[in-house]
């Protein structure tokens, strides 16, 4: 049947008009982002395992990734780059003191003001903020509760370090105290309660961004009541640096005592229990979050991001429990998300890193990215293109369809993402060393792909700490004025901290190599190297045997990544 155009009367014509509007419109719409950090959390030491209630309804149901790293294995410089997109070495909170910078005058007046919530606020996202900031956030010589952190339109911040009972929040800068009454005052609950307040004044209408940050799983491990008794059978993993003494690391880790009393390893498993007790609140929460976005139909707009700040030790290498140090248990975290668009049930083995959360937050927003941030933006890899089949055909058809193009999408197909004849410029331009982020193109370059990378996003992350010292040691008065730090009666005076646990870190990996390189500054300029791929425990430290070649690389990429900024710092290069 033919229509004839002028016989559309103007009232249908106007109907077609609005009805394109409204799906334009609905299509555009901005999502909401909630993202979910945990404090302390491990992956080595199978710190997800307590929350079956999160990988069904996140890792399930969207994206886990398999190497996601933190920039500092500690609270306060590892939450800095993650509100700021920033390496160590730019953003300039190096520990947990504020002579380190954690909540500094310097943070608070350089950095903070360009963290990545203020740039959702200026695109019209509704932001709330609840749980643990900073860890010398609120207290008088750091602003106190008066000071509400730009970019928040909702402030629920913890004063100081993580508790779950007897603690100030500064709720929009004032202060309000709770006591040890479970149903009032346990703060992941609280934490909880108030996220979910926070959802039902929400509409489709205006984006939000929502962060919950849980005390859990940090110390003192205090699990609701009715978690007490869960996992009372469970121990530790007995991996295998567990219990073992180690002669060629940094001095503070084989100062650790050896073998470990009994008592020692009775309470290292103790701890483990706790760890899990307290992430049971937190699973509670992702599934009380998930059922209220359902419930008020906003679950399909909204990206949930859920992560930890850094991991955690349990008697590895003999050191009792903390994190702060080099090694693959205290540097890797969880990194899950479902939201739209995000294919159910994926894993990704990309290098991704905590550096890289502002980025892809801002990224979702639909802001322009800001120049000072280190990290990358995660969509390619949330939403790779995958259409396989079609792509190899198309490539074949086209004149540009080359037996190098076919070829280069089976080598991209292996690692699950897309090539199309698109992306051949941009990997031209890479490959010839050409400026890949400020290059005009609509395709991706694969030239990691050719080059042997296992991974096209990333090779090669930074890791950077510095370490803290207190002038006495109460529990261990023998240690006072030896620069140490944390050395507790109850693990037999083993120290978790030293002034020169100052180092910085690259791990590199390909298709065939995967490296990690320490410089430490103290007095012997120790270097740590270990092949992971022969050596993923990290028991054999192979500086004294590696080439020189190999070294001098290391070394030189390690120097290149301590002083970059920006784009620099996007490093995919071969060795």
């Amino acid at each position: 049947m033919v229509v004839c155009l002028a016989r559309v009367t103007p009232l249908l014509v106007t109907f077609i008009i609005l009805t394109f509007k409204f799906v334009l419109a609905s299509e555009t719409k901005k999502p909401n982002i909630v993202f979910i950090l945990t404090d302390d959390q491990d992956v080595v030491l199978f710190g997800q395992q307590p929350m079956a209630k999160t990988h069904k309804l996140i890792a399930e149901q969207g994206i886990l990734f398999k190497n996601m790293f933190v920039s500092s294995p500690l609270c306060c410089p590892s939450r800095a780059s993650i509100l700021s997109g920033q390496f160590v070495h730019n953003h300039k909170t190096s520990n947990n003191s504020v002579q380190g910078g954690c909540s500094s005058s310097s943070w608070q007046s350089k950095t903070e003001p360009k963290a990545f919530v203020t740039y959702l606020k200026a695109e019209g996202y509704k932001t709330f903020f609840a749980g643990k900031y900073l860890n010398q956030y609120g207290f008088k010589k750091t602003g106190g509760v008066e000071h509400v952190p730009p970019g928040w339109d909702e402030w629920h911040g913890l004063v100081g370090n993580s508790v779950y009972y007897n603690y100030s929040l500064s709720v929009n800068g004032k202060e309000e105290k709770h006591g040890n009454n479970y149903t009032e005052d346990y703060l992941p609950d609280v934490i909880h309660r108030r996220g979910l307040d926070f959802l039902s004044k929400q509409s489709d209408k205006n984006p939000f961004f929502m962060m919950l940050s849980t005390p859990s799983c940090h110390k003192p491990f205090t699990p609701a009541p009715q978690y007490k008794g869960n996992f009372k059978d469970e121990k530790a993993p007995r991996t295998k640096s567990f219990n073992t003494h180690s002669t060629d690391k940094h001095w503070l880790v084989g100062a650790a005592l050896n073998p470990m009393p009994d008592d020692v390893i009775n309470i290292i498993d103790e701890n483990y229990r706790q760890r899990h007790r307290t992430l049971l609140s937190v699973d509670d929460m992702v599934e009380g979050l998930y059922n209220k976005l359902k419930d008020m139909s906003l679950l399909d707009n909204t990206y949930i991001f859920f992560s930890s700040d850094n991991g955690f030790h349990l008697g590895q290498f003999s050191l009792p429990h903390d994190k702060r140090q080099p090694y693959e248990f205290d540097i890797r975290v969880p990194l899950i998300v479902r939201g739209p668009g995000i294919k159910p049930n994926t894993t990704s083995a990309d290098i991704v890193m905590s550096i890289d959360l502002a980025p892809t937050f801002v990224n979702i927003a639909g802001v322009k990215m800001p120049p000072e941030f280190d990290g990358m933006d995660l969509a390619p890899l949330l939403h790779p293109k995958n259409d396989y089949e079609a792509i190899y055909k198309r490539l074949q058809e086209s004149e540009q369809g080359s037996s190098h193009s076919v070829l280069s999408y089976m080598w991209r197909r292996t690692h699950q993402e897309s090539v199309t004849n698109i992306d051949l410029a941009p990997t031209f331009a890479d490959l010839s060393g050409s400026d890949i982020q400020t290059a005009k193109f609509d395709g991706m370059s694969f030239a990691g792909i050719l080059l042997g990378q296992a991974h096209a996003f990333r090779s090669t992350v930074l890791v950077e700490y510095y370490g803290e010292e207190e002038a006495k040691e109460p529990e261990c008065p023998k240690l006072s004025n030896q620069h140490l730090k944390g050395c507790s009666k109850m693990y037999h005076c083993v120290c978790e901290d030293a002034k020169n646990n100052t180092y910085g870190c690259i791990r590199y990996e390909n298709a065939k190599q995967s490296f990690k390189f320490c410089e430490f500054q103290d007095v012997s300029n120790t270097i740590e190297v270990y092949d992971l791929n022969g050596d993923p425990n990290e028991m054999n430290n192979i500086a004294k045997t590696a080439p020189p070649e190999l070294l001098s690389k290391l070394t030189d990429k390690l120097a290149k990544l301590s002083l970059c900024k920006g784009a620099s710092c996007h490093d995919k290069s071969e060795l």
